[in-house]
């Protein structure tokens, strides 16, 4: 059967749909990176994911990776890393198993090097989940390949069943200005304001897809989930923001903050630790004096960001991942994290958690199992703690992002800032 025709939608399809003609609109964003620098990894890296080449799988420290321009974004998957240049080229390193490295690994070791994906559009945002990676291009279209996976395993891409190995166009009638990627889902923010997802339902984390059609899109079978479809909310709401954790999403309006998903541990902010499958306004974000500015959620717990700088975490509490000190209980709604000066950025790993501060220094807590949080240690931090090392001196710190297992920076030499 055909797809409806909606007349109301069509001003914006030549935006995105016509590649012969001009390019009508160049998407801009403030979480688009603008600054460019080198990036450093640390933590473990046996499958590649810290792009040091076969003879280098762990970094108790800080290691320089080498690339051949300067990095304006760095994402780290669950165990793969994904780097955007400042002429918008993206290079991948790590386990490229489900193809989300987007280009050919087969010769041996190939893998665990940064090489370049092959995009003809400039891109100027990348996002990554456990078995995925998506570009966002100047114009507003996103590429996506990998594939996303449910507790049974690989459920597809954009089709059913089918991982896609090199850069496919996500199929949208708007253009895009943000992307943001849990583990296996895709959260995309359009010029006009709407919030689409698409990916894996299980938890609720794509806010559409009721709990009855959540395991692989019930008797509607997979396309409803893989397809990227518009959340809808109650009213008249233009959301300006998305983030996502692990199995959650975070969406911002000027009315407020929303969220859905898995809040077994109040992540979500929910007073309850049921499942949310629709978009929930949440009250514990709203506060007359807070503007929020930053979210990133990791396994069970959230890191927050208000206009200040202050960072607060809620969520579940064990190996310290909250940062509330040794012996801290799960919180339900955002607690201030002590100890820092003022942030500018933040991220979530599974069970660590990072804040770079507005003088470009970076504190890591959490777990310290896979050596992610660059103390040196395996011991599990229940504070904030200063990161240190050779590649750090000199340096300020621009972002941080966090993987299953490893960590990466960006970074710039001081005498340039």
């Amino acid at each position: 059967m055909p797809a409806k025709k909606t007349a109301p939608k069509r001003k914006s399809e030549p935006i995105v749909e016509d590649d012969k003609g001009p390019k009508k609109v160049k998407v801009c964003h403030r979480s688009h990176g603008k600054e460019g620098g080198q990036v450093l990894v640390l933590g473990q890296g046996d499958v590649g994911q810290l792009g040091l080449g076969q003879n280098t799988i762990e970094r108790k420290k800080p290691a320089l990776v080498s690339l051949p321009e300067e990095i304006v974004q760095v994402i780290a998957g669950g165990m793969h890393t994904v780097c955007l240049s400042i002429t918008g080229h993206v290079y991948t390193f790590g386990c490229n198993d489900e193809g989300a490295l987007g280009r050919d690994t087969t010769e041996e070791g190939s893998e665990m090097v940064p090489e370049k994906v092959t995009l003809e559009e400039k891109v100027v945002q990348v996002s990554a989940g456990d078995s995925h990676t998506a570009a966002l291009t100047e114009d507003g279209t996103v590429y996506m390949w990998g594939s996303f996976r449910d507790n049974n395993g690989v459920i597809g891409l954009l089709e059913p069943m089918k991982t896609c190995t090199v850069p496919v166009k996500v199929p949208m009638k708007e253009p895009v200005v943000k992307i943001a990627s849990g583990n296996d889902h895709l959260a995309l923010v359009t010029l006009e304001g709407n919030l689409y997802t698409s990916g894996t339902a299980e938890q609720g984390q794509l806010g559409r897809v009721p709990e009855h059609f959540s395991n692989r899109g019930g008797r509607k079978g997979l396309g409803r989930l893989l397809v990227p479809q518009m959340v809808k909310v109650k009213g008249k709401v233009r959301f300006t923001d998305a983030f996502c954790g692990a199995y959650l999403t975070f969406a911002v309006s000027k009315e407020g903050v929303y969220g859905f998903g898995l809040s077994n541990y109040h992540q979500l902010g929910t007073e309850n630790t049921e499942l949310c499958f629709v978009p929930v306004k949440l009250t514990c974000f709203k506060n007359s004096t807070t503007s929020w500015v930053d979210f990133s959620g990791g396994q069970h717990h959230t890191l927050c960001l208000d206009a200040e700088g202050q960072v607060y975490s809620l969520g579940r509490a064990e190996y310290g991942r909250l940062g509330l000190g040794e012996g801290a209980e799960e919180k339900s709604e955002p607690t201030p994290v002590m100890g820092m000066e003022p942030a500018s950025r933040l991220t979530c790993g599974a069970s660590v958690s990072y804040a770079v501060t507005r003088e470009g220094s970076v504190y890591s807590w959490g777990m310290g199992t896979n050596l992610q949080l660059g103390t040196g240690e395996e011991e599990d931090e229940w504070s904030p703690v200063k990161m240190t090392g050779k590649q750090l001196e000199n340096r300020t710190v621009l972002s941080v992002s966090s993987g299953g297992q490893h960590t990466v920076l960006l970074v710039k030499d001081k005498q340039e800032s």
